[in-house]
């Protein structure tokens, strides 16, 4: 078990759909202080669950953060719903297609275009630079 389930247990009995929370009151309902790096770094509060087990936490009970302030030392939990997580494919973007298995390039696959127009072979201004022996 880990020790954030207290607050996982907390999430799954809301009612609502989103709670504003600060950092006191989840570490009320945890029974001790979140890590340091909680008040210093934006990312623990990302919604990867490989990056903490504390976000591990607040997925598995149908959760996800937004409105990270770490100033005030508050954020939002918004209760996922069918269709609201980030891989949905309602929720990808229309070049998000799932990466071939034989190709490292092919997640890029339609994130670039280039103008018709353009020579994509003609030399770039450094390549003139050194034939003028300015490099």
């Amino acid at each position: 078990m880990s020790k954030y389930e207290p607050l996982k247990h907390h999430l799954a009995a809301l009612p609502v759909p989103t709670w504003r929370a600060s950092f006191k009151e989840i570490e009320r309902i945890l029974g001790f202080g979140l890590p340091p790096s909680s008040r210093r770094h934006r990312a623990l509060w990302s919604n990867n669950a490989q990056n903490h087990v504390m976000t591990q936490a607040w997925l598995s009970a149908g959760w996800r953060t937004e409105q990270v302030d770490l100033e005030k030392e508050e954020l939002v939990f918004r209760k996922v719903g069918p269709g609201d997580d980030e891989s949905s494919p309602a929720k990808s973007p229309p070049h998000a297609k799932s990466p071939s298995a034989k190709s490292p390039f092919a997640g890029l696959k339609g994130t670039v275009r280039i103008n018709i127009e353009f020579d994509i072979t003609s030399p770039t201004g450094e390549d003139w630079a050194a034939e003028r022996g300015a490099l």
